[in-house]
């Protein structure tokens, strides 16, 4: 424990920062293949794959909200126990993780049953057709059996990266990504299982990875462990963590919200190829948001101990180099897509039609990923010092006040109403950056002057 402050509180920036972000953004680039490789083999189903790959991206709302109330405990608890760690108070940060592991549980058993019950009428809603929701449907039955592995894996690999122990976390992703890509083409191609073999080979690695977290959380080389005694659901320590994850739930959350109005608009006005289009976009920008938000997550710890430690020299140097960073990425990445927008489409899918449809469609919603890597910066920088209420003006901000309203408005101002849908994400994308900055830069300093008062 002691190593780990020393560490955190001495330890060169640049190294530091690249010792905990890079296994970081490793896993999240490998956690992406949970979603993106299912995608890659059901697209590629000979005759139905088309369909097939738009049903499952009908599911994606859901799959957001999932894994948006993990986020909403494992990211508000697992920066709150860095603090506590910062200050030097292992008893605090451990029941932390204790009322934050019972509190995931309850969630997924509530999740479970709902998504049971009610799954077919919610696909329904989010955009599925009479072509793409038997797909749908038989995805979402069997992933939603694994529920509970996904908000444990998900929640309490955050605590593990908290701690400093970023190769530990990262081994939580790779260990369920790899059995994934070897279980999907045989549930799906070898056993003829279709859509319901890769929602089966998703389950079946989060319960792996899911059992390989937990056995280091309850061992003896973590320095938070989660102890019988912390298991009681304390309100009094989760509400705090809930309003500083609240930010990242409503980012993700409102994905889901988001995804579903996109899916309905599209289906609206350019029917399923539409939807298939943007089931490919969403893929492409899981490569530019998981990354960055790999980084960041890299960076919290770095953060909240020296914020902590009242250490503003340190805080400074690893908010500029988080800020370097994720903008280098998101330009990139912009680029890479802006060029080979029908590549990048050809991974998911083998319909020639429904290549040309999703590169016209890249190219036009991911306009506006230039200056993200700003906005993921300030962002999780707000989290990683608790300023809760800052972070979850953002996330509001971006999608409440700008993206879902454009959604709407936008058709009706251009000629092409498919293609005003798609203008929304970038146009939110160019203001909501800008008035974060703006935001962040008043903030911040203001921050820092109470470390040094």
């Amino acid at each position: 424990m002691n190593a780990d402050r020393d560490i955190l509180g001495t330890a060169p920036i640049g190294k530091l920062l690249a010792k905990l972000a890079l296994p970081t953004v490793l896993a999240q680039i490998i956690n992406m293949l949970y979603s993106i490789v299912d995608r890659i083999f059901i697209g590629h189903i000979p005759e139905i794959g088309a369909h097939a790959l738009t049903g499952v991206g009908v599911c994606t709302p859901v799959l957001m909200l999932v894994s948006a109330f993990s986020a909403l405990v494992g990211s508000g608890g697992a920066p709150r126990a860095s603090i506590c760690m910062g200050k030097g108070d292992r008893d605090t940060a451990e029941k932390i993780l204790g009322s934050c592991f019972s509190a995931l549980i309850a969630i997924s058993a509530v999740l479970t049953v709902s998504l049971i019950v009610f799954g077919r009428d919610l696909l329904m809603v989010f955009g599925a057709s009479v072509n793409t929701i038997e797909y749908a449907v038989n995805y979402m039955n069997v992933y939603a059996l694994g529920t509970v592995f996904v908000q444990l894996t998900l929640g309490m690999n955050a605590f593990i990266t908290a701690q400093g122990f970023s190769k530990i976390s990262m081994m939580t992703v790779v260990i369920g990504a790899l059995l994934n890509i070897a279980l999907d083409p045989v549930f799906i191609y070898l056993f003829d299982m279709g859509v319901r073999g890769a929602a089966l080979a998703t389950v079946i690695s989060q319960a792996v990875s899911c059992a390989w977290c937990l056995r280091f959380l309850f061992g003896e080389q973590t320095a938070l462990k989660i102890r019988r005694k912390n298991l009681k659901v304390n309100f009094k320590i989760l509400l705090p963590c809930f309003a500083l994850g609240l930010a990242t739930f409503i980012m993700q959350g409102s994905e889901s919200l988001i995804a579903v109005c996109f899916n309905a608009s599209l289906q609206k006005y350019g029917g399923d190829p539409a939807v298939g289009a943007m089931t490919i976009c969403t893929s492409a920008m899981l490569f530019v948001m998981l990354p960055l938000t790999g980084v960041g997550q890299g960076a919290q710890p770095i953060l909240g101990y020296n914020f902590g430690a009242k250490n503003k020299g340190r805080m400074m140097k690893c908010f500029k180099l988080l800020l370097i960073t994720c903008l280098a990425y998101s330009i990139a990445l912009w680029a890479i897509l802006m060029l080979f927008p029908e590549t990048i489409a050809c991974i998911f899918a083998n319909d020639l039609s429904l290549v040309g449809y999703a590169g016209k469609a890249l190219r036009i919603y991911c306009a506006g990923l230039l200056g993200m890597g700003i906005q993921i910066a300030c962002q999780m920088t707000f989290v990683s010092i608790g300023n809760a209420p800052c972070s979850i003006i953002v996330a509001v901000f971006r999608k409440f006040v700008l993206l879902l309203p454009l959604i709407y408005i936008l058709p009706g101002l251009v000629s092409d109403k498919v293609i005003g849908v798609y203008l929304a994400e970038p146009v939110a994308d160019v203001i909501a950056v800008t008035f974060t900055a703006i935001l962040f830069f008043f903030q911040f300093r203001a921050a820092l002057r109470k470390l040094e008062g």
